[in-house]
């Protein structure tokens, strides 16, 4: 498996564990009491911070696991690397323009937040689920 790929694989599942440490916390926190109002930004500090950690981390015990392979890219996976983050920044974009919306419709920040935060979630796992796929089934470039 390409370094890249092994890097495809670690930014979904880590984005999938985070915001799922996330929403649990969150959710638990709410029990009768409106989610707008549940303290949010402590827990999503802590869940995009050991994200980042954990990202770092599994990325450096990839490279120690099979070091020949590590930070060596040629043209295909240049091409796979742009491709996937290409397909995820569609719901950046989505994300950015439902947070504009809401902050226009005067929504609480709670709701804005959250959205931003799914944006870089589905940024995440959308742009790895698009490289491992172009790295399993083949890829294309148009």
């Amino acid at each position: 498996m390409a370094s890249e790929e092994k890097s495809a694989w670690i930014m979904g599942l880590v984005a999938i564990a985070a915001y799922a440490v996330y929403a649990v916390i969150i959710l638990g926190r709410a029990g009768q009491t409106p989610l707008a109002q549940v303290p949010y930004a402590a827990p999503m500090l802590w869940s995009i911070g050991g994200a980042i950690l954990a990202n770092i981390v599994l990325r450096v015990a990839a490279a120690a696991v099979s070091p020949g392979d590590a930070g060596r890219k040629d043209q295909r996976d240049r091409e796979i690397y742009r491709f996937g983050e290409h397909i995820g920044q569609s719901f950046l974009v989505i994300g950015a323009v439902a947070a504009l919306l809401m902050a226009m419709a005067d929504w609480d920040r709670f709701w804005i937040a959250n959205a931003i935060y799914l944006a870089f979630v589905l940024s995440a796992i959308l742009g790895s689920v698009a490289k491992i796929a172009a790295y399993r089934w083949g890829f294309q470039p148009w």
